[in-house]
């Protein structure tokens, strides 16, 4: 099928002033006083910050990352009237599965560079053709290389729809998809609205809330996933305050101050993550610059808070009916029991709780995720 011609090449290409800029930016970074606790309890440490932030300066090569970045193929398509980036990684077994991978905030395309080697080429990584896809993955309005939003109205179900638009313009009749975070959201919508061409969705973060009925006599795990919630609601969710209610003034601060930008990602690389208190346990410090670069050079702190100020405030969480399968890890910060999701998910197929990993799954986890996805698609194929 030849591709349409509202979809079109891409090329990564950061100019080196940019790059400049960054480095001398962090050189004259004002630094507040440190933190009166001995813990991450009023945010990220001030000593770990200025770490980060001169290695950031000093020593990380966003070259590399751009070089390994191109490595794939990129595309802009025009969808509902604003173009959105992608990356579309093929797969060389002529049975795959076409999968569309969405991220959510602060995550990026950069969560899944690990695991498309093998969604796309099974056997090259110890796997069987029968289990490979081809791999599109999206940039989410507003983030990374796809265009900021200049009107209001893009919100989870038209991010949804122009994602169905995008598989089928790429001639993908019959297709799966995975998110998490937002991601999972936009999944979700993906398999309510368009039923007809979606085999099935698969979630890590499965949003689903206990009905009167399951709230009368919840398991122990439940009432943990309930206290867990509530300790995040009232310690670990200002920033969604933030950025469902005032993204442009937040904006002002993180898109001038790379450090103001380092901080609130890594915050949550660090709170999100199976970590045992560092973030470094569960992420490379590589890794976590990757994604905070990525933020920082397409300058996307307020068009990314902005899907907060479209969607948080009243989430549709209305019944889907397509095969469903989801992943619990651990450390997730929304969990759901499986009879919570049931009630939400009418089709749920497959269920999986695991014993590591939080709420980057493919980053933290890219061995475990893929596998994840292959054994939910494995029930779902035609």
């Amino acid at each position: 099928m030849p591709t349409p011609p509202h979809i079109t090449p891409f090329r990564i290409e950061i100019p080196e002033a940019d790059l400049t800029d960054l480095r001398e930016r962090l050189a004259r970074t004002r630094w507040p006083e440190a933190e009166p606790v001995a813990d991450w309890s009023q945010g990220v440490p001030l000593a770990y910050t200025r770490e980060l932030a001169e290695h950031w300066r000093t020593t990380y090569d966003w070259r590399k990352t751009e070089a390994r970045l191109n490595g794939h193929a990129h595309f802009k398509a025009q969808l509902d009237g604003l173009g959105i980036h992608f990356l579309h990684a093929p797969s060389p077994h002529p049975d795959a599965l076409p999968l569309i991978l969405t991220h959510g905030w602060p995550g990026s395309i950069i969560e899944f560079l690990e695991v498309i080697g093998p969604l796309t080429d099974p056997t090259a990584h110890g796997g069987d053709a029968a289990d490979a896809f081809h791999v599109v993955l999206p940039s989410l309005p507003g983030y990374g290389f796809s265009d900021r939003p200049a009107e209001t109205g893009w919100g989870i179900d038209r991010i949804a729809r122009a994602w169905a638009r995008l598989m089928a313009d790429l001639g993908y009749r019959r297709y799966g998809a995975q998110g998490g975070d937002w991601g999972s959201m936009v999944t979700a919508s993906i398999g309510r609205q368009d039923p007809e061409h979606v085999l099935g969705i698969h979630l890590n973060m499965p949003v689903a809330m206990p009905d009167v009925e399951a709230m009368r006599d919840p398991t122990p795990q439940e009432r943990q996933a309930l206290a867990d919630l509530s300790s995040h609601s009232e310690w670990g969710a200002g920033y969604s305050k933030i950025q469902s209610t005032r993204p442009q003034t937040l904006g002002y601060g993180l898109a001038d101050s790379p450090v103001g930008q380092l901080a609130w990602i890594v915050e949550k690389f660090q709170e999100w993550t199976d970590c045992d208190g560092h973030p470094e346990n569960a992420l490379s410090r590589e890794h976590m610059l990757d994604n905070v670069t990525l933020y920082w050079l397409t300058d996307t702190a307020a068009s990314s808070a902005r899907l907060y100020w479209e969607s948080y405030r009243s989430p549709d969480l209305s019944e889907v009916g397509v095969p469903t399968g989801c992943s619990i890890f651990p450390h997730e910060i929304i969990r759901s029991s499986r009879r919570w999701a049931a009630n939400r998910f009418t089709d749920l197929r497959y269920w999986n709780e695991l014993d590591r990993g939080g709420h980057f799954a493919a980053f933290e986890q890219p061995e475990t995720f893929v596998e994840e996805v292959r054994r939910f698609f494995r029930l779902v194929r035609e």
